[in-house]
């Protein structure tokens, strides 16, 4: 296929190893295979630790495989990609700087003229519901609003792929089915691929159109499950469809026996 009809992302028979600060040497990924679709919304879940934020490590090119390829667009990750957005665990906000000073850093950063980019993240803001708070400081917010702003932050520099680690797992149950609306909700208008990394089942298949099940490390890819439930979709309604029970308990029964494999191992280890 050409470019333009290819793959957003794929990793192909990698390998990543690397050397602990005490010298010893680990595998985080062997024999690695993965493709995504262009605006395609994947989920990767595992046990703790085998290797699910190494893999979009290497996406971003901030990590290079010890064997195999990663490609973005068709081509060899060589160096960050600024068609790439990254969303992390923790809010990636500057503290001294107020809302509206944090969601229009990135297009100031590409050289947007500081005009356009205050009108562009007030938009932003008022897609993410947060227009009236625009001189509000970080810590001034809650969880849930930090994490709008994150979003805001993120889809404003429009990522044709976006990375996300775990980022509502600090967030309390309501608040976490709130961000999923809003996620779906950009992601719709927006359309980027996306690789979320996640240790919660229900919500990987909540959001995702696939699910990669990883072994526990060094990761593999034990199973792809397609997510066949229809778009778009109520996070908040949908998990009490028969239909997405079924894949659950479907998917569990697979992930259960990595996650207790990747426990054994962490005990035989301590």
């Amino acid at each position: 296929m050409s470019d333009a009809q290819g793959p957003a992302v794929e990793l192909i028979d990698v390998a990543r190893r690397f050397v602990t600060p005490d010298g010893k040497a680990v595998a985080a990924l062997r024999d690695f295979n993965m493709s995504v679709a262009r605006g395609e919304f994947v989920a990767l879940v595992g046990p703790t630790g085998c290797g699910k934020s190494t893999t979009l490590n290497l996406v971003t090119g901030l990590a290079r495989p010890s064997r195999g390829t990663v490609r973005v667009f068709g081509k060899e990750v060589d160096g960050i990609d600024p068609r790439i957005g990254f969303a992390f665990q923790t809010d990636a906000l500057f503290p001294w700087r107020n809302v509206i000073d944090n969601v229009a850093a990135g297009p100031l950063f590409r050289g947007m003229a500081k005009a356009d980019a205050m009108e562009l993240a007030r938009k932003w803001l008022a897609r993410v519901n947060l227009s009236g708070h625009e001189s509000k400081y970080p810590h001034q917010l809650s969880g849930g609003m930090r994490k709008r702003v994150a979003l805001a932050q993120t889809f404003i520099n429009e990522p044709q792929i976006l990375l996300m680690d775990e980022p509502f797992s600090a967030l309390d149950a309501q608040t976490r089915v709130l961000m999923h609306e809003e996620l779906m909700a950009l992601w719709q208008q927006n359309r980027s691929s996306v690789i979320f990394v996640t240790h919660d089942l229900e919500e990987a298949i909540a959001l995702a159109d696939r699910v990669f099940v990883l072994t526990s490390g060094p990761a593999t890819v034990k199973n792809v499950y397609t997510i066949d439930l229809p778009r778009p979709r109520v996070v908040s309604e949908i998990r009490y469809e028969p239909k997405f029970i079924e894949i659950s308990h479907t998917i569990w029964n697979d992930l259960r026996e990595e996650v207790q494999r990747g426990a054994a191992a962490q005990e035989r280890a301590a």
